[in-house]
């Protein structure tokens, strides 16, 4: 696993993106879906494995309904500090367009029996095209699976598995999107705590 491509599409002097470089994993896993919306709007879909952060772009967002099986585009390596990352990437840079956090929490890596894995066997499962894992965010709950299409190596299909967390009704990642992002959330809790100051 390396950030080299992720370094080659990007000129850091240009573009407030984190440079980033592979780093230990903590005991906990994070994950990262960010809404970037560049020539096309998409969903960055992001798990933490080994230091860095395995990514998909997925065009139509993730869903908790079962029945929607999303195209989701592997994409390169990114550094886990960007994981938070949100901003605007200028015009005439790699993916120029404007990026909030849509989704952020942790996740666990599990089999078929729904039984939690280490990351050795999960990088495994990775490699031979079929993960699974468990969510822990504020929209994404549950479990999901990621299985590779044999069409290339970039095709894949996120999917959500039907546990308590799963729907059955129409579910879009643009009606959750308003309000979503960390620097929406940072300052709605300053003005929280100011509120309770006055109080």
């Amino acid at each position: 696993m390396s950030l080299s491509k992720y370094k080659e599409k990007r000129h850091f002097t240009d573009t407030p993106e984190p440079e980033g470089k592979q780093t230990k994993s903590g005991t906990k896993l994070i994950f990262t879906i960010q809404r970037h919306h560049a020539s096309h709007l998409h969903y960055d879909f992001r798990l933490e494995l080994n230091g860095v952060l395995k990514s998909w772009a997925v065009p139509k967002g993730p869903s908790l309904n079962p029945k929607d099986k999303r195209l989701a585009m592997m994409v390169e390596d990114h550094p886990k500090d960007y994981a938070t990352f949100e901003g605007d990437i200028p015009a005439g840079n790699y993916g120029a367009g404007h990026v909030d956090v849509w989704d952020y929490g942790t996740y666990e890596p599990i089999n078929e029996e729904g039984e939690v894995i280490g990351t050795t066997e999960f990088a495994k499962n990775l490699k031979a095209g079929s993960i699974k894992f468990r969510m822990k965010g504020k929209k994404l709950k549950g479990d999901f699976a990621l299985v590779h299409m044999k069409k290339d190596e970039k095709t894949w299909l996120l999917i959500k598995h039907r546990d308590k967390y799963a729907t059955d009704e129409d579910y879009n990642s643009e009606d959750y999107a308003k309000k979503s992002s960390l620097a929406y959330t940072a300052e709605r809790n300053a003005k929280k705590k100011v509120v309770k100051k006055k109080q």
